[in-house]
């Protein structure tokens, strides 16, 4: 029995409609990035669009990669020289198409990596804020009374310690988050009444804001956070095409 696929353009035009990439002004382009073979029957995703990720797609046969971090972020060096070169020539001479997804992934309601990460922290969404309601708020689960109760779900949850500013002690009430590098979102967070704000990455300003407002403040990784928005989307895509999907994790320490 063959293999079922998907038509490129069909998929692209579905994810666009999808995760309505038209609503977003990013800071890349959203949907196909490198165009490959027309018919995709296998599926890779990853967090990010590097080299050992192209590698390990290519070994596992696959037709297309979709990832949340790809390529031609505003104000990168336009060339194509170095790794840039290596990427995507390795991409080109694969035949690989190349898919990203970067705003649009965080937030579908359903699928995106703040609505993932919501599940694996047990986390109920109660509310939005934030520029293009990127933030997300809403209550821990039962059990979880504390700061360093949360931090102590996210390390199990997560497979690495976070790193918390603020008091282990202290109550929670709402929570804030957003995964990636939303330590901008801190003060959108505090002012929508967070009393614990949850992202990947921290900034030195943070610290102090932190320190300052009260609101504990927990930096939980950045891959760590956005692993979970693409495996979501692959699983979703090979159930309703029946192609093939594989998650790879690279190993990534921030």
């Amino acid at each position: 029995m063959d293999q079922p696929t998907v038509d490129r353009n069909e998929l692209a035009q579905y994810l666009a409609q999808l995760l309505n990439i038209a609503r977003f002004r990013d800071y890349c382009p959203n949907g196909l990035q490198v165009e490959g073979c027309v018919s995709i029957g296998t599926l890779v995703t990853g967090v990010t669009a590097s080299q050992a990720l192209i590698e390990a797609a290519v070994a596992a046969g696959a037709d297309a990669i979709l990832v949340h971090h790809g390529y031609f972020w505003r104000g990168e060096d336009p060339r194509v020289v170095g790794p840039k070169h290596h990427r995507l020539k390795q991409l080109l001479l694969n035949d690989i198409n190349m898919f990203a997804y970067h705003l649009p992934l965080d937030m579908h309601p359903e699928l995106g990596n703040n609505a993932q990460i919501a599940q694996k922290l047990e986390l109920t969404p109660a509310g939005r804020f934030g520029e293009d309601d990127l933030g997300w708020l809403g209550q821990t689960g039962a059990g979880v009374k504390t700061v360093g109760d949360l931090a102590r779900v996210v390390e199990r949850a997560l497979g690495r310690p976070p790193q918390v500013i603020g008091d282990l002690a202290q109550p929670l009430k709402q929570i804030g988050w957003c995964t990636g590098a939303a330590q901008n979102l801190f003060g959108d967070a505090i002012a929508a009444g967070a009393t614990a704000y949850l992202s990947g990455e921290i900034s030195e300003p943070t610290v102090h804001l932190a320190r300052e407002a009260g609101v504990a403040y927990l930096a939980c990784g950045h891959h760590a956070t956005e692993r979970y928005g693409v495996q979501a989307i692959g699983a979703h895509l090979a159930d309703r095409f029946g192609i093939t999907h594989h998650f790879i994790d690279i190993s990534n320490p921030v």
